[in-house]
């Protein structure tokens, strides 16, 4: 059950781009009973292969980002976040082996035939860049607090959303993917507590900083909009290969 001031103070700031991950399109493709298995496939091999960049720094900006709060007197926080972090360091070595084993069981399968390493060498899009330049700003910010903010979003589609992806890759795809899924399936046990401990962190940060809780609304609405524009990047080059392979 959320907090009161959770509740109150933050979820009016999120409840529209909540709403399109609920009901986007990006996410109604790729759950759709009809869903083309390629499709859904190469998704999940691009998830994995630009989500190193994503996930790589996120035990450091957590870090970072407790530091930060202890620095600006939001002290019991500050020391949550930076324990926290410990258990991110090297999660995104995941991702490195599951774009392997994806690629791997695709170039069995289908074409076009992949190149695991080029897939992990692509250029981050836009809003790749920009994720990193949200945690960027938010720690040297005067509310570096709001780093829960994101981490509340984001380890939130862990709880809401990935658990949905996970059924149907295993009614479309079978177990040979879902073998390559570590990273998905171990973040769906994990973010269950991870998402819990940050509702308590946020309902205690807005507590200390009531002046601050639009900035910290703010903060978490614009990270899951980026990470849903992430995921129509996926989505995108996914329907990229598919065409590669009609050609």
């Amino acid at each position: 059950m959320s907090k009161p001031l959770v509740d109150e103070q933050y979820l009016p700031h999120v409840s529209n781009v909540r709403h399109v991950l609920a009901s986007g399109p990006h996410v109604t493709t790729l759950l759709d009973p009809n869903v083309d298995p390629a499709l859904l496939e190469g998704f999940l091999i691009q998830l994995c292969a630009l989500g190193v960049y994503m996930t790589e720094p996120v035990d450091g900006w957590i870090r970072r980002a407790g530091e930060s709060c202890v620095r600006v007197g939001l002290e019991e926080v500050g020391k949550q976040l930076i324990t926290h972090a410990k258990h991110e360091a090297g999660h995104h070595l995941m991702m490195v082996e599951d774009t392997k084993s994806l690629v791997a069981g695709w170039n069995k399968r289908r074409m076009p035939q992949l190149d695991a390493e080029q897939l992990l060498a692509q250029a981050p899009t836009p809003a790749m860049q920009e994720y990193r330049q949200i945690h960027e700003e938010t720690i040297n910010s005067a509310m570096p607090g709001a780093q829960v903010a994101i981490e509340y979003e984001i380890e939130n589609l862990s709880v809401v959303f990935a658990p949905r992806l996970i059924e149907q890759c295993k009614r479309v795809l079978g177990d040979d993917v879902m073998n390559s899924l570590t990273f998905i399936k171990e973040h769906v046990e994990l973010d269950v507590g991870h998402t819990a401990l940050n509702e308590v962190m946020l309902n205690k940060l807005l507590g200390q900083a009531p002046e601050h809780a639009v900035t910290i609304g703010k903060t978490g609405a614009r990270a899951l909009d980026i990470y849903l524009r992430f995921y129509g990047d996926c989505m995108e080059k996914a329907k990229r290969m598919m065409q590669v392979a009609a050609a």
